[in-house]
């Protein structure tokens, strides 16, 4: 019998082949930093995974996810709030709008 995590993760590696990029990621990333601070529900996790300080950001707020290696291969290309489907506990709206918070701090220091 598979555990939560095991489902979740053949779910996250499911959707991760699945997925299409809107945009290649070397123009996502020019457009985010002219957009601003990152987003929960627009930015892709590898975005967010490349910069040091909303990496660092993402291991204190979701420390599990965080550690997770679909999380960090596979969940490259999703957002985290395409990813709250598969870790509902841990990816909360209230997480999701602590982690939004955080992120816009980024962009005022």
């Amino acid at each position: 019998m598979m555990n939560l995590t095991s489902k979740a993760a053949i779910a996250l590696g499911a959707l991760a082949v699945l997925a299409i990029p809107q945009a290649p990621l070397a123009a996502q990333d020019s457009e985010q930093s002219a957009q601003g601070p990152y987003s929960v529900a627009e930015t892709p996790v590898g975005t967010l995974l490349d910069d040091p300080e909303a990496s660092a950001i993402l291991e204190k707020l979701i420390p599990t996810v965080f550690a997770n290696e679909m999380f960090q291969t596979m969940g490259r290309n999703q957002t985290l709030k395409a990813i709250q489907q598969y870790e509902p506990a841990s990816l909360t709206d209230e997480k999701l709008a602590e982690i939004q918070a955080a992120f816009d701090q980024l962009n005022q220091s």
